[in-house]
C-alpha cells in the first residue's frame, strides 16, 4: 500500500452517492446527526457512510471512506480509523446495505480509503492486517489519494489540510 500512491478524484454528484443512514437514530443529543444538523463525513466520524458507488469497470459496490486530515491524529486518529473500518463492514454485511440497496445484492464489495497524503506505517499495518481478515469474506480494501480540492472546494482556513 505504500510507494505507489494512485491519486484519484472521487465525483460525489456522479459516481458516489452520500449516505448518513448508516446507523440507529441516537437517543442523545450529544451525538452528531440529528435532523436540524447534517452529520460531517470523513473517517472521524464512523456513524456516516462517506461515498457509495459502482465501479462500472468492475461492477464491485465501492464504499469510500475520506480522510482529508494529515496523518498526525495519533493514537486517536487511528482508533477513528478502526471505527469507521468496523462501521462499513457492519453495513455491508450485517444486511443493512442489502436492504437499504437492492440492487448492491450479489455484487462483491470494495472498501476504499481515499486520504490526502499517504498513511504512515502504522497506518498502513492496520490496513494489511484488516485487508487480509475481509478478504476471507470476498471484502476488498483499497487505499488511493484524494486529490486536493480545487477552486471552489473547501477552501483556504477549512482545517482539512
Amino acid at each position: 500500500m505504500t510507494g505507489n500512491f494512485p491519486r484519484r478524484d472521487f465525483d460525489s454528484a456522479a459516481a458516489a452517492r452520500h449516505f448518513s443512514a448508516m446507523s440507529e437514530h441516537c437517543e442523545s443529543e450529544n451525538c452528531c446527526q440529528h435532523e436540524h444538523e447534517p452529520a460531517a463525513n470523513g473517517v472521524a466520524n464512523p456513524r456516516v457512510l462517506d461515498a457509495l458507488g459502482i465501479d462500472p469497470e468492475t461492477g464491485e459496490v465501492v464504499l469510500v471512506m475520506f480522510e482529508p486530515r494529515p496523518w498526525k491524529g495519533g493514537d486517536e486518529q487511528l482508533f477513528q480509523l478502526q471505527e469507521k473500518l468496523n462501521s462499513y463492514m457492519s453495513f455491508a454485511l450485517d444486511g443493512e446495505m442489502a436492504e437499504q440497496l437492492p440492487q448492491t445484492v450479489g455484487k462483491k464489495v470494495r472498501l476504499t480509503l481515499a486520504c490526502a497524503e499517504e498513511p504512515p506505517p502504522v497506518v498502513t499495518d492496520l490496513l494489511l492486517r484488516v485487508r487480509e481478515q475481509i478478504s476471507l469474506q470476498g471484502i476488498n480494501l483499497t487505499v488511493e489519494g484524494l486529490n486536493p480540492p480545487q477552486e471552489g472546494g473547501c477552501g483556504t482556513g477549512c482545517g482539512c489540510h
